[in-house]
């Protein structure tokens, strides 16, 4: 059992690292978006791409740390820990709701354009 222990550790450090390299490309990309934007205007249908590019970087982000989360809780021993990641699994989950939905208006306005 000791080696289906050691194998979820590093499961869950594997899905954090690529959740942090999804966040910091995301950022990385919209910043440059963004700075773009600024140098030529600020044309509205552009900013609205850059702004669901990042989204879509972010709800990838948060899936997988909702799944090394998932991992963690299977591995703990201690009831606060589990509590813990059953808070922050809920307010991620919310997070990815409300970034979907967002997501899908603005493809939805973008589309009628």
């Amino acid at each position: 059992m000791n080696w289906l222990t050691h194998a979820t550790e590093i499961s869950i450090g594997f899905l954090n690292g690529l959740a942090l390299l999804m966040v910091v490309a995301g950022s990385v990309e919209a910043i440059v978006g963004v700075v773009r934007l600024l140098l030529a205007g600020d044309p509205r249908p552009e900013r609205r791409d850059v702004w669901l590019g990042y989204a879509r970087w972010l709800v990838a982000a948060l899936t997988f740390q909702l799944g090394a989360d998932i991992l963690e809780s299977s591995i703990t021993h201690h009831w606060e820990a589990v509590a813990r990641l059953g808070a922050v699994a809920v307010i991620r989950t919310f997070l990815n709701y409300f970034l979907d939905r967002d997501m899908a208006q603005l493809r939805q306005h973008h589309a009628g354009e």
